[in-house]
């Protein structure tokens, strides 16, 4: 990866840090050295998952989420991204959300 794209990477990074403190969670961008710094996650903040960030024209979820289901260690994997000048999205499996959900009762 070129250093361009790093850069592009890091800015991601700080902007899904910043959109989660605006929130009033304590976003932050991890340290990543090779993946050596016992959490695996680009960005840090949200209890219980483990946040993938991308920035990248080509969208490839799937790839992605792959990546992020690895590196998860037991908290749920949860993809970020957006391509240049469009918003941001969040991709998790499907039952990974649902058991997050609290059920309505119907009775």
């Amino acid at each position: 990866m070129g250093k361009t794209s790093r850069e592009k990477g890091k800015r991601g990074e700080r902007e899904v840090a910043e959109i989660l403190r605006s929130h009033g969670f304590p976003g932050r961008r991890t340290a990543q050295y090779c993946g050596n710094t016992g959490d695996a996650s680009d960005v840090v903040g949200l209890d219980g998952y483990h946040i993938e960030v991308k920035r990248c024209e080509t969208i490839r979820i799937m790839d992605w989420l792959e990546q992020a289901e690895q590196e998860a260690n037991g908290d749920v994997p949860l993809v970020v991204f957006r391509k240049s000048r469009g918003k941001w999205y969040a991709v998790l499996a499907f039952e990974a959300f649902l058991a997050r959900q609290r059920p309505v009762d119907t009775t």
